[in-house]
């Protein structure tokens, strides 16, 4: 379980084929720290497990499998591609966001940029079935970050974004037409579940 507030922005340092999936390599000095082998760790809010840790290096691998790779953004990552990190919650951890499983509902995508000095409003674009778990003032996680819905319609929502988010995330260098995981509030979920769907 995550909170969605992102640690640390870390680098893609190299993907090594390992068919069906690929192993991850992630170097994050910071994040490294103390990480062992097994631990979970949300990547652009999809959680992975640990099998490998240096840190001297500050490096650590996930392998992921070609399910998460082609339902996920992991699949387009590349040597050199910025990744958001958040390590699992533990007992007695201040929940600064809202309760993130790490488990990808679906892609999105950046429909619309609204730049005003160094605040932003991003309009992003998801598919049609997500829309009933979604509501303003709720809470969504893109890529693993945990945001405010401003307004909902029926394939997009929007979100408001501080300087300090642009600045320590993914979000920042986002253009329209960029992939991103989503993850509605799992609260939601189970208010559809219990609805019966509707």
């Amino acid at each position: 379980m995550f909170s969605g507030i992102v640690e640390r922005m870390g680098t893609v340092q190299r993907l090594i084929s390992d068919p069906p999936g690929v192993r991850l390599v992630i170097q994050s000095a910071e994040v490294a720290r103390g990480i062992r082998i097994g631990d979970s760790i949300a990547v652009n809010g999809c959680c992975l497990t640990v099998v490998e840790a240096d840190q001297q290096q500050g490096t650590f691998g996930f392998d992921a499998g070609a399910e998460t790779l082609s339902r996920t953004n992991l699949g387009r990552l590349q040597e050199g591609s910025p990744v958001n990190l958040e390590r699992s919650l533990k007992i007695g951890d201040e929940l600064g966001g809202h309760f993130v499983t790490g488990h990808i509902d679906g892609l999105g995508h950046l429909d619309q940029r609204i730049d005003e000095k160094d605040w932003s409003t991003f309009w992003f674009r998801m598919p049609s079935r997500l829309a009933r778990q979604l509501a303003s003032k709720g809470s969504i996680a893109v890529d693993g970050i945990s945001l405010t819905l401003v307004d909902v319609e029926d394939e997009r929502f929007s979100v408001a974004l501080i300087p300090h988010t642009l600045t320590i995330t993914t979000l920042g260098n986002l253009q329209p037409g960029d992939p991103v995981n989503l993850e509605t509030d799992v609260l939601a979920k189970y208010v559809q579940r219990q609805l019966g769907g509707r």
